[in-house]
């Protein structure tokens, strides 16, 4: 298919990269899901030599790998629980993610302020501390220290009966991105990805699953040896509705909601504030001019994809943020908001806080049929542990290929020291001044070292072609359709970037025709 974007001509749809599969051919691994751990999970598996297919309903990340707090951490509050193991193989993923894609995850200083009579002692914050320093073989992020909050300079945004507080590391990453650049990845090693491409059934037969895909009103079919239902929060409908598995219920739902308000803080460093209810709530600075405040937990029910935040919610996130904030925040200073779903094994908790954040893989391999691996639970932080786990059993079932490589790798783009994206932005400046410092700040940590491509034969600011907004112009939405699988103004604007925040209703309709044009303009 090719299809025309303001007078260029591209010779592939935007909704399939990678390669093409023929209906008779027969892969290895067909995964069910684009979200990070589908996405991790294909990339993992082509890189060891399996042949590889993946299909997405909607748009990758579109579900809760994009509705994240966009956190790469161990997670300091489920030591509470005793969840040791997750913690420490969080803790270590950290910095090994942080090598893999410095231009999407940067370390990030959290402060957490105590006060007086609040809802954990102070004995067990210093502990839970010492813990998290130490639990996970911490080699680059600094260690926990205290802090004087009567004397540093973000002490000023509390309340002043907060006094003191410590202050320890972990890390923030593009969520919706780092799932893009894994499917990329996947593609790029040959994974055929199938974007807005639902699965309606699946079943085996001869040996092998097929698999019936949906895609634009066009069926497609594809034959695999083994499948991963790796569906998230639609992984429990998977097996009811295209595996017929009427009594599928292994998945709890629970919602998370945040709220973007004005930057309310000076700096960089983000604040951990502990709730009365024993919750916790981030306040993290956000794409340079806002703050990202959340999450809620709360049990969820009903379609997965129709989660919106609810007035309740956002009353809440205000509440518990006013309780720490000198100037208080209200409904009016709320720019956006968004929630997702997370899709939490289900094992029995009585709050949905106090659910597990672990991962659970379940392999089905009855002799003679063709194998089945169920993924459950997982968190952003551990998808790259959990594909590892994935692909153990994956070799258990149809047989190993090569051994664990990603721990080693880069995403693409990312192919550069850890503390490097300071000078490779410099430098992607010196070579292209007419971008200014701020959209060459912006490309280099969406896009890495893949600008230059991106921009390779253009070298004036007319060579970036049509503005559509902010800072958004034609070269990049080419970038966006052709090589990251971006088909809507959504796509664009909240996934691939979040210039959504800065774009006007008229521009986001304005952008939505011209992508709309790109499409009708295919033979």
């Amino acid at each position: 298919m090719r299809f025309i974007l303001n007078g260029f001509r591209f010779d592939q749809s935007p909704e399939t990269l990678g390669v093409r599969v023929a209906q008779e051919d027969v892969l290895d691994l067909f995964v069910i899901g684009g979200g990070i751990n589908g996405c991790g999970v294909a990339r993992d598996a082509v890189g060891r030599g399996y042949r590889v297919g993946l299909a997405e309903m909607g748009d990758l990340a579109s579900g809760t790998s994009s509705g994240a707090t966009k956190l790469i951490h161990g997670g300091l509050r489920y030591l509470e629980h005793y969840e040791f193991r997750l913690v420490r193989e969080a803790l270590r993923e950290r910095e090994t993610l942080w090598a893999m894609t410095p231009n999407l995850i940067r370390p990030m200083r959290f402060v957490l302020p105590m006060e007086k009579g609040g809802p954990r002692p102070a004995w067990m914050i210093r502990a839970g501390l010492f813990l998290y320093d130490n639990l996970g073989g911490r080699k680059l992020l600094p260690a926990t220290s205290p802090v004087d909050l009567r004397k540093d300079p973000l002490g000023a945004a509390l309340k002043p009966e907060f006094g003191r507080a410590y202050e320890y590391s972990d890390g923030w990453v593009d969520d919706a991105r780092l799932t893009l650049l894994n499917a990329r990845d996947a593609a790029d090693k040959g994974a055929e990805i199938l974007t807005r491409a639902k699965v309606v059934s699946a079943r085996r037969e001869g040996g092998l699953w097929r698999i019936d895909v949906e895609r634009e009103g066009a069926q497609m079919i594809r034959r695999a040896r083994m499948l991963v239902n790796a569906a998230g929060p639609w992984a429990d409908i998977v097996l009811r509705e295209a595996l017929g598995r009427r009594e599928a219920r292994h998945v709890r739902l629970v919602q998370g909601s945040h709220i973007v308000t004005r930057r309310r803080f000076p700096g960089e460093r983000a604040f951990f504030f502990q709730n009365p209810d024993g919750r916790i709530l981030f306040a993290i600075p956000y794409e340079r001019d806002f703050t990202l405040i959340g999450t809620t937990d709360q049990d969820f029910t009903g379609d997965p994809s129709r989660a919106q935040i609810t007035p309740a919610e956002t009353d809440y996130l205000i509440e518990m943020a006013n309780a720490y904030l000198r100037e208080p925040i209200g409904r009016a200073d709320v720019v956006w908001s968004y929630a997702a779903v997370r899709p939490l094994y289900d094992d029995g908790a009585g709050k949905a806080q106090e659910a597990t954040r672990d991962y659970v893989l379940n392999l089905e391999a009855p002799a003679g049929e063709a194998p089945l691996l169920d993924v459950f639970g997982g968190k952003l932080t551990t998808y790259r542990r959990l594909a590892e786990s994935a692909l153990e059993k994956i070799g258990q079932a149809i047989g190993p290929k090569a051994g664990p490589w990603t721990a080693w790798s880069h995403l693409p783009g990312g192919d550069f020291p850890v503390r490097g994206l300071a000078e490779e932005t410099a430098k992607l400046l010196r070579a292209r001044p007419f971008l200014g410092e701020a959209l060459a700040e912006r490309l280099m940590r969406l896009y890495g070292l893949d600008s230059y491509r991106m921009l390779e034969g253009v070298y004036t600011a007319e060579g970036l072609g049509r503005r559509f907004g902010a800072d958004l112009h034609e070269a990049e939405l080419r970038w966006m359709m052709t090589r990251e699988w971006a088909f809507t103004a959504e796509d664009v604007l909240w996934r691939r970037s979040k210039l959504g925040l800065r774009f006007t209703a008229q521009e986001a309709e304005e952008l939505e025709k011209a992508m709309a044009e790109a499409r009708r303009a295919a033979p």
